[in-house]
């Protein structure tokens, strides 16, 4: 986490108004987590937001939820959000990421990938530091995924970077129960 505390403060549930209520309408049947409590501060950006979330937990998003969570972990990583590690961690041990490709994610794409799992970090990497893919980078993605996946590849970890910046700038805090990675600490 780059903040111990937050810089914009979740609402309670005493705090909500009928328009931000309407905004979280969408989230966990009404057990919202820091995160949305946090940008219900902004009822308008909210609603907004959502759409935009809900496609990537659609069945138009092309990405297995395996690969889906290993493109988000890497992209957290890179960022440095201790919020989006801390529950996509949870989210890929659910669907079949192990403890070892956890720890993987984190070294990088030459930690021991088989080709298809390599080339979807080595892609992160290139969007995190570079804002575009390789000619070398997304050829060797097609190999291995159709079209309509890539595009969702660079689709996740675009909207994911973007999260992850909003994240840690307001300072959105861990829930009770999740594990703050060690190597997130400070940022």
């Amino acid at each position: 986490m780059r903040l111990s505390t937050p810089r914009i403060a979740p609402l309670s549930d005493a705090e909500l108004t009928p328009e931000q209520i309407r905004a979280l309408e969408p989230y966990c049947f009404g057990n919202w987590g820091n995160i949305t409590r946090t940008l219900a501060q902004k009822p308008e950006a909210l609603s907004r937001f959502t759409p935009w979330l809900s496609y990537f937990l659609s069945r138009y998003h092309e990405l297995s939820p395996r690969v889906k969570e290993m493109v988000i972990l890497r992209t957290g990583f890179l960022c440095k959000s201790g919020y989006e590690w801390g529950h996509h961690v949870v989210n890929a041990m659910r669907v079949g990421v192990t403890e070892d490709e956890i720890v993987r994610i984190k070294e990088g794409s030459q930690a021991g990938w088989a080709p298809a799992d390599a080339v979807l970090i080595q892609a992160a990497d290139e969007l995190h530091h570079n804002h575009f893919i390789s000619d070398a980078t997304w050829a060797e993605l097609r190999r291995h995924y159709s079209e309509g996946q890539c595009m969702d590849v660079v689709y996740t970890i675009a909207y994911y970077t973007e999260l992850s910046m909003v994240l840690n700038t307001f300072g959105v805090q861990l829930e009770q129960g999740l594990k703050l990675d060690p190597d997130l600490k400070g940022g």
